[in-house]
């Protein structure tokens, strides 16, 4: 008996220690959890547990007709802008305008890149030169140690099949449309990435294409003279009335936008311009402004720390402005005196009413009259 006793007393003493540690375990948790969002270097939480500050609608008007990505590839022109304009706020608008020509426009760096390739492929192919590492391809695999017979390969092989594919999503309707792109996504995506370094494009050097990898809503206009320039400027007032964003960031030197901008500052919109025009007229209007090579190197994503910084300062500033207002002032101050039911009479400093100014002689609790009446029988002792 005393032995089953000890035992239903070991086992209730178990069961509640491992009770408590699995409290202490579960508080342990929590605890870790919540103290893991915490950031020491900034010494706040992240957004995940403290609802932070919203931030800005920013949205980025590219004129590519006056200022498009001739120093360096389109694509990698398009995500550095991108970068430095988050510093200003959330980018919810990316927009460019061109005409035909722009997209068939080759830049001269790309005409020399393409003669130095072709020199050195009839190089390769009379035997003189022969590449230190052979031409991988990222499709299949497969090495060459000869540029023409590697996209010889690439166009043959991996082309056919994607144009296969293409015309079968094409072809299918419905349920099957929908299983053809989910099974051959990858394999679509792969040959993009893959074609984009082999292959050269048919018109131009592929600006749209890279444009709208990089995000950007890209729209061409007829070949007219300021066709983009107009096209540009409705899209951006459209935006402005329907008031979906606070800065606007123009890519353009061209000054036929400084209305647009002037228009912008009125509605108390943040504007920034990038551009290669050191004293232009936009920037002489803009906010900020940033070059090319600022963007390209990063040096516009650091200084638009600063930038935003000087904005937030100016805007407190505004609000502690003082004005002084008579009629504003006397409604604060004397609402009752000043209100139209009262029958009091309100009197400016430095006036009084007359029965107020006279002295009286007598005691504040005698009457007028009776003060009168006493002095009478003085007089005519006197």
């Amino acid at each position: 008996m005393l032995n089953l006793v000890k035992s239903n007393t070991t086992f209730n003493i178990n069961k509640f220690i491992r009770k408590i540690k699995t409290t202490f375990a579960v508080w342990g948790f929590f605890h870790f959890t919540s103290a893991s969002d915490w950031n020491p270097k900034s010494s706040v939480f992240h957004s995940s547990s403290v609802k932070g500050v919203p931030r800005k609608n920013v949205g980025i008007f590219w004129d590519l007709d006056n200022k498009p990505p001739k120093s360096f590839p389109p694509y990698d022109a398009a995500i550095r802008l991108k970068k430095a304009t988050e510093e200003f706020g959330s980018v919810k608008y990316m927009i460019a305008y061109a005409n035909h020509h722009a997209f068939r426009y080759v830049p001269p760096t790309v005409r020399a890149q393409r003669g130095e390739r072709k020199a050195l492929n009839e190089l390769e192919n009379m035997g003189i030169v022969k590449p230190d590492e052979p031409y991988t391809c990222r499709v299949c695999g497969r090495r060459f140690y000869n540029n023409e017979k590697f996209i010889n390969h690439f166009k043959q092989i991996h082309e056919r099949e994607q144009m296969k594919r293409l015309n079968q999503i094409d072809s299918a309707r419905g349920k099957r449309r929908v299983n053809l792109v989910a099974k051959n996504a990858m394999k679509m995506e792969k040959y993009r990435n893959a074609a984009r370094d082999i292959l050269t494009p048919k018109v131009g050097y592929g600006l749209m294409d890279e444009l709208k990898r990089a995000g950007f809503w890209v729209g061409k206009v007829s070949d007219k003279p300021q066709a983009a320039d107009s096209a540009l400027r409705n899209h951006m007032v459209d935006i402005m009335d329907r008031k979906m964003i606070e800065c606007i960031v123009l890519v353009s030197d061209d000054s036929d936008f400084v209305e647009i901008l002037k228009e912008a500052r009125l509605r108390c919109l943040k504007t920034v311009v990038v551009g290669d025009c050191n004293d232009g007229a936009l920037k002489r209007t803009a906010d900020a402004a940033f070059s090319w090579q600022e963007i390209k190197i990063g040096k516009a994503k650091k200084e638009a720390v600063s930038v935003l910084g000087r904005w937030k300062d100016r805007d407190i500033l505004k609000r502690l402005e003082w004005s002084f207002d008579p009629e504003t002032e006397r409604d604060l101050l004397h609402p009752e005196v000043l209100s139209e039911d009262s029958d009091s009479e309100c009197f400016l400093p430095g006036e009084t009413d007359a029965s107020v100014s006279k002295k009286s002689n007598g005691a504040w609790w005698e009457l007028e009259s009776s003060t009168e009446d006493a002095e009478k029988p003085r007089q005519l002792l006197k």
